[in-house]
């Protein structure tokens, strides 16, 4: 549960700090008031380990250059107990840190300590969160946007998971309103059309034209025949949703299962209005002045919250929209469960809805900053170099069950996060499935098939992984080897990082960094072969980039073969 890289930071800001405290002691620089202390990695590896700025971010108050100031803080510093080895100025005022391998040997003991738990973290220190992802209407089958939503959503949620936030996964079912009405018209015009002949009912202008609906209504007509046709239409349309309804809903959720995604929590829509929850919150928004009366229907004063125009909430024919049952959702979500911080993923067609819905929330009393809204845009597959949009097997539009069977779960979550959520995935259907280097997926499960095969191999003749209290560390000093470790050190980081932004395609790029560093090192440096002391340094070093490769895909939900 430590954050190496955190470590080193803070240690750099303290050792830091103490200098300045001691320069202003003896009066080689002014009393100030001491900033906070950044320290960044540099880009350029000749920049040193560790970098800051702090002499420029007081340049004012001590009135001296950048320059002067870096080259007092250096010699006031002290760095006896620290990883640190020296020091310099350089540029216009930075002083670069460089520190002494010892920190790498102890981040390899680390690794081979906490094992499973590498890279875990606490940040969030158990504050309550929920994800809300994919959160399809149980209309139809799940598309490509699903598939994305659901890649992100669930990595987003494991890795806050393991940043050390109380998370609960959430589906938001959208079993009410106007798409369950156009869904009852649809079953019941295809109904209609099977027993009597297409021309007996026109389908809805607008209705859902899918062959799963079609399909709905063959099973319920060899069931139950054509029993609901002398019954009154409404009554009909109910008999029809309550029947195909379930069965849409056991769809997504078997799908999603095999997807790796299973759910805390369904919540549906319908509740809202059965519990009366959805007219508590009608009340509340009335009494206190956030609605106002227009064109025969009810609007929520978004304008008054920094919203470009107001937004319906009850219709003229007195139905409420989905705005309102959105508001009463995110009420249940903050006020009644009590969750601290509540993350929703969106689809690029609900841009504007963002600002919306933090206006709504922040009438309700809720720090709208505690609403993250992560949007995801479309997702482009292509097949022989050409877009594709048909299924292999099904030739209809390629539906997130098409996609599993034809790449399978792995690659469709690993690629899905190779990008950030607001760029645009261009997803490549033979490069999914293409056993080589170039597949991504493919390249960061082989590096840990080829290390499980390796100590396999060794084990086989006797040769084990050592206890890292019989290894010499210090042997491991080839470039390939150091950087390797960096590279491993650096995973808890990146899972803070990650966590912070809500960005989990910073782990496939780290992984991905991580198979490279291995194979590099797999090719210049020998592991069987060597005399005694440096192959086991070695040895352990191949488990614990093992370790890491494995804790990371976990993470992503994708399996870490151990052999291919």
């Amino acid at each position: 549960m430590t954050n190496i890289i955190e470590n080193l930071r803070q240690q750099i800001r303290d050792t830091v700090e103490k200098s300045l405290v001691k320069s202003i002691h003896s009066g080689e620089l002014p009393v100030i008031e001491i900033p906070c202390i950044t320290v960044e990695t540099p880009r350029e590896k000749g920049h040193g380990d560790f970098s800051t700025n702090i002499a420029m971010q007081v340049t004012r108050q001590v009135r001296k250059s950048p320059g002067q100031t870096a080259e007092i803080i250096i010699r006031n510093l002290e760095t006896e107990g620290t990883y640190i080895e020296k020091m310099e100025c350089a540029g216009p005022g930075f002083i670069n840190f460089y520190l002494r391998n010892d920190w790498l040997y102890d981040s390899i003991k680390l690794i081979n300590r906490e094992d499973s738990d590498f890279g875990r973290i606490n940040i969030g220190n158990g504050q309550k969160v929920m994800v809300e992802f994919v959160s399809a209407n149980p209309t139809g089958p799940l598309h490509m946007g699903n598939a994305r939503g659901g890649a992100l959503g669930d990595c987003i949620a494991s890795v806050l998971q393991a940043a050390g936030y109380d998370v609960t996964r959430e589906f938001y079912v959208n079993d009410a309103g106007n798409q369950i009405e156009k869904f009852g018209l649809s079953l019941e015009a295809r109904y209609i059309q099977l027993l009597k002949g297409e021309n007996a009912v026109a389908f809805p202008e607008d209705g859902y034209q899918g062959e799963d609906i079609i399909d709905h209504m063959k099973d319920y007509i060899a069931q139950n025949g054509d029993k609901l046709l002398e019954t009154e239409a409404a009554e009909r349309r109910r008999a029809l949703v309550d029947f195909a309804l379930p069965r849409n809903l056991e769809r997504i959720r078997n799908g999603l299962k095999s997807y790796g995604i299973e759910y805390d929590i369904w919540f549906s829509e319908q509740s809202l209005y059965d519990s009366g929850e959805l007219d508590e919150t009608l009340k509340y928004l009335r009494d206190n002045g956030y609605t106002v009366e227009k064109d025969g229907a009810e609007w929520f004063k978004a304008t008054d919250f920094g919203v470009e125009k107001d937004e319906v909430l009850v219709r003229n024919n007195g139905l409420p929209t989905y705005f309102v049952s959105d508001i009463a959702y995110h009420r249940n979500k903050f006020l009644k469960r009590k969750f601290d911080r509540v993350i929703n993923l969106l689809g690029a067609d609900h841009h504007g809805h963002a600002a919306r819905m933090k206006a709504g929330v922040q009438a309700l009393g809720v720090d709208p900053g505690k609403l993250d809204i992560v949007i995801f845009q479309l997702v482009r597959l292509y097949r022989n170099g050409e877009i594709a949009k048909m299924s292999k097997r099904t030739g209809r539009s390629i539906s997130l069950t098409d996609l599993l069977e034809e790449v399978g779960r792995d690659a469709a979550r690993f690629i899905f996060n190779t990008k950030a959520s607001g760029s645009h995935l261009d997803f490549d259907l033979d490069l999914a499935v293409k056993q080589s280097n170039d597949n991504p997926v493919f390249y960061v499960q082989y590096a840990h098939a080829r290390i499980c095969s390796m100590l396999r191999l060794l084990e086989s003749e006797g040769i084990i992984v050592p206890c890292v209290d019989e290894v010499e560390l210090t042997l491991l000093s080839a470039n390939e080897e150091l950087e390797l470790i960096k590279k491993l050190a650096e995973y808890p980081d990146e899972i803070s990082i990650a966590a912070q932004t809500l960005e989990p395609s910073r782990l496939t790029r780290y992984v991905t960094d991580v198979a490279s560093l291995f194979h590099s090192f797999y090719t210049v440096c020998r592991v069987k072969g060597e005399r005694e002391e440096l192959m086991k340094a070695r040895l352990l070093l191949v488990d614990c980039t093992r370790t890491v490769i494995r804790n990371v895909l976990g993470i992503l939900s994708i399996s870490a073969p151990e052999r291919m």
